[in-house]
């Protein structure tokens, strides 16, 4: 591995019908919802683990012990963990926070943008690597895709709106009054609505 001091977290529910992906539930049902969040889960893990830029941590919710994520752990060989309660940023937060405790440097993702790169994640690592406090994925809705950091900055995750377009505008005026030092990546498009899933669907 070329990062073994990092650590890559993959922020993820388990794909059960009516819990995730609800915006395309009137668009494809509950049921085709679920299976396409699991699709892009495991498109995800496939990319990341042929990479093999450094240890995958799965963060899990409702808990570890979901089929889901004991298949996804004896098929690509990654650690689990539970999400703690409380909103994103409280879970993503934690998440960090505990990883940093025995890992020089983080990157945090979601499944959620299926237009990610094994060299949008190498570039965050390095950037990380090199002493670049925090690396930040913009994505086109206002959010965010991508999250690292060498340090916690738990002020990057307290009262966010998070799902809103105004969270990568905050996080960023945030950044600069604590004078961090950022890397920014390529825009990127995730895949929540049913616009977004027309394009997504257009390029496979």
């Amino acid at each position: 591995m070329k990062y073994p001091h990092g650590r890559l977290l993959l922020l993820s529910k388990a794909p059960d019908p009516g819990q995730v992906k609800t915006r395309l539930i009137p668009l494809l049902g509950e049921h085709a919802a679920a299976e396409l969040y699991a699709k892009l889960v495991h498109d995800c893990l496939t990319m990341c683990t042929t990479a093999a830029l450094c240890p995958i941590e799965i963060w899990c919710s409702p808990s570890t012990g979901h089929l889901f994520f004991q298949q996804c752990h004896d098929r690509y060989k990654t650690t689990l963990h539970a999400q703690s309660s409380g909103d994103l940023g409280q879970r993503m937060s934690l998440a960090i926070q505990t990883t940093l405790v025995q890992a020089d440097y983080v990157v945090l993702i979601g499944a959620d943008c299926p237009t990610l790169t094994v060299e949008d994640l190498t570039t965050a690592l390095d950037a990380l690597e090199t002493g670049t406090d925090v690396v930040l994925g913009p994505a086109e809705d206002g959010g965010y895709y991508l999250i690292g950091m060498r340090e916690h900055h738990a002020a990057l995750f307290e009262k966010m709106p998070w799902s809103t377009p105004d969270v990568l505008f905050l996080t960023e005026n945030r950044l600069q009054g604590h004078n961090l030092r950022v890397h920014k990546l390529p825009v990127r498009k995730d895949l929540d609505t049913p616009e977004d899933y027309a394009v997504y669907k257009s390029g496979n």
